[in-house]
């Protein structure tokens, strides 16, 4: 049964297909990582809630279809997002190439106020490395965004990374959000002719 999460706090995860963007959300909200992991179909959302010191922040997650012909649907998904995290993988050149595509259309396209993150994922993997980390970052400081290098398979930097979006959003009036599962149940849709969503099936890829 469907319920609205109290102060539930939108939050985006964008990039191109294979760079990780399921295995995060899943590692952070589940703790578990699937090395072969299925392509998302159109999006999908997890709940999870974040204790701070002085406040709760309850994140609602949307880990959205990196395939090209899913691009035109995102603006749906990020809609009264007030954060984003912008994925690569830093064995693809590609892939970064994309995010800062996905930053640019953040910043134009986005709410005015909203806390990007760009990550670069499967740090597990820097000997196949072919974007570096102080280009990466100095693109992100010029940006104003968060940067962080992750593991969804080890772990690494995956918590510190939600963590430190929970701290930088402000405790006043989130945008109302789409009403979601209980915390951690994941609930994958797509969008038809209308914005009703529907259950969907992912199809398998290459392993993220």
């Amino acid at each position: 049964m469907s319920i609205n999460i109290p102060n539930a706090t939108k939050l985006v995860i964008l990039g191109h297909t294979g760079v990780g963007k399921t295995s995060l959300a899943l590692r952070f909200t589940q703790g578990e990582f699937v090395d072969c992991q299925l392509s998302t179909i159109g999006a999908q959302c997890i709940t999870k809630s974040v204790e701070l010191p002085d406040n709760q922040i309850n994140f609602a997650i949307w880990d959205t279809a990196g395939q090209e012909r899913f691009h035109s649907l995102a603006p749906i998904y990020y809609r009264n997002a007030r954060a984003a995290i912008v994925v690569y993988d830093i064995t693809q050149k590609q892939s970064y190439e994309i995010a800062q595509r996905w930053v640019e259309e953040m910043q134009q396209q986005g709410d005015k106020k909203i806390i990007i993150s760009l990550v670069g994922n499967k740090s597990d993997l820097s000997e196949s490395r072919e974007v570096k980390m102080k280009i990466a970052q100095q693109y992100a400081q010029e940006n104003n965004l968060l940067f962080l290098e992750t593991s969804a398979k080890t772990g690494e930097h995956v918590e510190d990374l939600f963590f430190k979006i929970a701290e930088m959003i402000p405790d006043s009036n989130p945008p109302t959000i789409e009403p979601t599962q209980k915390t951690n149940e994941l609930k994958t849709i797509t969008l038809g002719e209308t914005l009703t969503p529907i259950i969907t099936e992912k199809k398998k890829t290459g392993c993220c």
